[in-house]
């Protein structure tokens, strides 16, 4: 059975004649869908300008090579105490570094560990600013090898570096004016001159 074809009434016509005139032709070849454009890369980091490597120092086959800083990982106590100019006067460090001064009194840390030495010095300085002592003396040891050389190279003596650094931190740095090397007849190397600043 054959459908019959469905004609437009007056107002479809009328209708679809206004829609058809607004409407642009289709030009051949050009679609008439606005394409997207492309989303914009959002901007990654900036990639680091890759430096040059410094350049080696010129070496010779058979030449000798100087190893002694290889594995220095800080520096000795007395090269820091060198880089950190004193506060006292030149003359008293003059006699302080003879060992013609008298420490007024003296703390022996050798032996603690670490967890111990830290509160024990901090009780120490303190106590001896409140009296008004002007010279104290630090006794760190100079540290032994241990049994057992592990694979990192540490320098000996915990304390005897660890020692300067509390001194320079909050709160014993308030109270500390010099830091130096004791004179052998105090300790040598084992030992610190603790000098404390004037009550106020």
């Amino acid at each position: 059975m054959s459908r019959r074809r469905r004609t437009l009434t007056p107002e479809e016509r009328a209708l679809w004649d206004s829609v058809a005139r607004k409407a642009d032709p289709i030009r051949k070849g050009r679609s008439s869908v606005p394409q997207p454009a492309p989303a914009a890369k959002p901007p990654g980091p900036a990639k680091p300008r890759s430096e040059a490597p410094p350049p080696l120092p010129p070496f010779r086959v058979g030449s000798k090579v100087d190893h002694s800083r290889d594995h220095d990982l800080m520096a000795s106590l007395t090269e820091q105490m060198a880089r950190t100019p004193v506060q006292m006067h030149r003359n008293d460090a003059a006699r302080l570094k003879r060992g013609k001064r008298q420490p007024e009194a003296r703390i022996d840390l050798h032996g603690m560990t670490l967890a111990e030495a830290h509160p024990a010095l901090m009780r120490f300085i303190t106590g001896a600013h409140a009296k008004g002592l002007r010279l104290v003396l630090v006794i760190t040891g100079k540290g032994k090898d241990r049994d057992e050389p592990g694979p990192i190279p540490r320098r000996l003596g915990a304390l005897r570096h660890q020692v300067p650094q509390w001194l320079r931190m909050a709160p014993l740095a308030a109270l500390v004016l010099d830091v130096m090397p004791a004179n052998q007849r105090h300790g040598g190397d084992g030992a610190l001159y603790v000098t404390l600043r004037r009550g106020r």
